[in-house]
């Protein structure tokens, strides 16, 4: 019996002292409406005010069905999304859909819905995460185009026709060709392979230069142009990883000899030389204790002018 009543008082605290606020506001008007406690032992018993007790009976007055015990926001809700796309989640799951697939799936045919509600629901009915799985064996779904891999030995001349956005670098080709590019550049060394000779290598960075995209990374936006893959002389152009590597595998003592062979070249087919180039300056972090340079220094379009200047006279 002692052990009962030490448990009694103990749940007790529960409703004597709660701490959700409309279970507290339940049991102050409980308190001085069943109760019969005065108005203010009841506020202070609660924690209210005197004043605001009595705000907190008025308004009970004068709304006395209000509910204090509501369910929570999920509970309220009479149809939510998930219940209603319940069992079509789970008949694609049957179809050995993923997340992904049946939110996508939903979101096209009937109604939005994203992954992390595919998700809950699929947990709540018992299904396990599906294990990973090739290409050919997830649902048909739009992918991205796969283009080719780089190979000399695959290239089609038969005549067709196709659009390009590089048709002005076909300009360049008579050039290339009176000067023998790709005799040139193994005469020099430059690395290649029985898939993308060097000629083939050179002609796709050159491309990229004469267009514009002075980065590597920019040709896997144009992999699948036709054009582009026609002026390097492959059926595709390579890839960002290969031309990314390629000027790494190149020699330094290559360079010297290429630019010899390619100047002579340029001489032979009686194009003019220019007479001046521009420099590019680049600011560089000192972090010395000279006083001088605590500031970094940065270069200045009237500094650049001059050294332009110099140049171009010495050259003359």
């Amino acid at each position: 019996m002692a052990r009962n009543s030490r448990q009694s008082v103990r749940f007790s605290r529960y409703f004597l002292e709660p701490v959700n606020i409309t279970h507290r506001r339940y049991e102050a008007l409980r308190a001085y409406f069943v109760e019969g406690l005065p108005s203010a032992e009841a506020a202070k018993r609660f924690g209210y005010t005197p004043g605001s007790f009595r705000v907190l009976t008025h308004q009970f007055r004068r709304n006395p069905t209000r509910e204090f015990f509501l369910p929570s926001a999920r509970q309220s809700r009479p149809h939510c999304k998930q219940n209603r796309l319940r069992d079509q989640v789970v008949a694609l799951r049957k179809q050995n859909f993923s997340v992904g697939d049946v939110s996508r799936v939903l979101s096209r045919e009937t109604e939005a819905i994203s992954p992390a509600a595919v998700a809950e629901i699929l947990r709540a009915e018992g299904f396990a995460k599906l294990p990973r799985r090739l290409d050919e064996e997830r649902p048909e779904n739009p992918r991205p185009t796969i283009a080719e891999v780089a190979d000399v030995r695959q290239l089609d001349l038969t005549p067709r026709q196709f659009r390009t956005r590089f048709g002005g670098l076909f300009l360049f080709l008579p050039w290339l060709a009176s000067c023998g590019l790709d005799a040139m550049l193994r005469r020099a060394g430059l690395p290649g392979s029985e898939m993308v000779p060097a000629g083939c290598a050179m002609r796709s960075l050159l491309a990229l230069k004469l267009c514009g995209n002075a980065r590597h990374s920019h040709v896997m936006s144009h992999v699948l142009d036709e054009g582009l893959a026609l002026f390097a002389g492959l059926n595709v152009v390579p890839k960002r990883s290969f031309l990314t590597e390629y000027s790494c595998r190149i020699e330094p003592s290559c360079y010297p000899a290429l630019m010899r062979a390619w100047f002579d070249a340029v001489g032979r087919l009686g194009l003019q030389w220019g007479t001046s180039f521009d420099l590019d300056f680049h600011t560089i972090p000192f972090h010395g204790e000279d006083a001088l340079v605590e500031k970094h220094y940065t270069t200045k379009p009237k500094h650049c002018e001059n050294v332009h200047k110099n140049i171009t006279r010495q050259g003359r």
